[in-house]
């Protein structure tokens, strides 16, 4: 059994047939202040395995930071059914949802592990968004320059 690929991104789904749609990835997300909060982060996973492996396999989902803190952690398990005749590889997708707790700016990673073997990390920096300059008073407009005459 070997993770084909996991990635955080906006949004996913897996349709009837398997298919399976993914917009948005990304890496960096930027917040306005700390703790944060982002709300419906999607993980998107594949796995992929030979005919021998139909049948139940756990997967197990962490959330680490920087310091070694888990944040968020779950588990389950995927069902691989039987495929059609002359298909030698299986393969399950997941999309799992989450409102992910931010504490402070650093470094993160969601820990994939298939029936307990780490099969990836999927890394995530968070940031402060820069703060804006305060607005300044524009200065005051300057008195019209004195006219003379001829010149």
């Amino acid at each position: 059994m070997h993770l084909d690929f996991a990635v955080v991104a906006d949004y996913a789904l897996v349709d009837q047939s398997g298919k399976m749609s993914v917009l948005g990835i990304f890496q960096h997300i930027w917040v306005p202040q700390f703790p944060a909060m982002h709300p419906r982060l999607h993980l998107v996973l594949r796995l992929k395995g030979r005919r021998t492996e139909v049948g139940e396999h756990q997967v197990q989902i962490k959330l680490m930071d920087d310091g070694e803190t888990e944040l968020l952690g779950g588990s389950g398990t995927v069902n691989f059914a039987e495929p059609p005749a002359g298909v030698t590889e299986i393969e399950a997708a997941a999309v799992l949802v989450f409102d992910v707790p931010f504490p402070h700016a650093g470094q993160y990673r969601f820990e994939i592990t298939v029936d307990g073997d780490r099969k990836a990390t999927v890394p995530i920096t968070v940031s402060q968004m820069p703060s804006m300059p305060a607005p300044t008073q524009p200065p005051p407009p300057s008195p019209p320059a004195p006219h003379t005459p001829g010149t």
